[in-house]
């Protein structure tokens, strides 16, 4: 079992990783791993990712008040949303928020990740749908994400980024991963006029897939919000995942609107 210094080295190495892969730019997003069921460590505000050091990083209790905080240092604003998720998820054990460039195109665009267009994404990730827009440091986003956190271990925050979480650190990391290259394979794949997307049949035989290997975590293969109404599978809803009821119609325009924020974002 950890202890809280390999734990902080730990958050730090995984700030590194999300700031070298462009997940985030300058002091944005933040990270925060439970330790105990009032304890939890999380990144300081004003602070870049990628140039912390384990005295960087703070202890909160279950409301976010401070336990512990070196110097200056300060939890990161955002830490409500964090504690929203552990509240509402007792199997979570760290929380990733980043704001990596094609799924942050996406939430922009107000286009949920739910198209079946590869198995590694359908089996291991599911749908990812956009959690409607808060304003940061408020409670608007907690109560936005709360809305999902039961059904899906990934959303998007609509003009926003990103949010993952898992029973791991390395895992909500690597679902963060996983949620910007499949935003990367959707965008791409519709510059090149559409992916070809996966039958229900398919979906379905996927999703039998995942419960055979009894994998953990929230996902519409075992809990299904659409599924529980009657409707068609998250995975083939039709953008209905997503805050904005038209969102999912890739018209030129979206297109268009996606290319210009990535194209920004990468300083072209």
């Amino acid at each position: 079992m950890q202890n809280e210094y390999e734990i902080k080295k730990e958050i730090c190495d995984i700030g590194k990783r999300i700031y070298n892969r462009n997940m985030v730019a300058a002091n944005d997003g933040n990270i925060s791993v439970k330790i105990s069921d009032n304890e939890f460590l999380c990144t300081p505000t004003g602070v870049s990712k990628g140039f912390m050091t384990p005295e960087y990083i703070c202890k909160v209790d279950a409301q976010g008040n401070v336990i512990q905080a070196n110097g200056n240092f300060k939890p990161s604003s955002e830490i409500k949303m964090h504690m929203r998720v552990y509240q509402e998820r007792p199997d979570v054990n760290s929380v990733v928020h980043a704001h990596p460039v094609y799924a942050t195109s996406f939430a922009i665009a107000g286009i949920p990740l739910t198209q079946p267009i590869m198995p590694e994404a359908v089996i291991a990730l599911g749908c990812v749908p956009i959690a409607k827009y808060g304003r940061p440091s408020t409670m608007e986003i907690p109560d936005a994400v709360s809305e999902y956190v039961q059904y899906f271990d990934a959303v998007l925050l609509e003009s926003h980024g990103a949010l993952t979480y898992s029973d791991s650190l390395l895992n909500a990391y690597l679902k963060m991963e996983s949620v910007e290259f499949y935003a990367q394979l959707l965008y791409q794949s519709r510059m090149l006029g559409g992916p070809k997307e996966f039958t229900p049949q398919q979906v379905e035989e996927l999703y039998e897939i995942r419960r055979q290997f009894g994998m953990k975590g929230r996902h519409p293969a075992n809990l299904c919000p659409n599924a529980k109404e009657g409707k068609p599978s998250c995975h083939t809803c039709g953008g209905g995942c997503s805050s904005k009821k038209d969102a999912s119609a890739a018209t030129p325009e979206l297109v268009a609107e996606i290319t210009k924020k990535i194209l920004e974002q990468l300083g072209k």
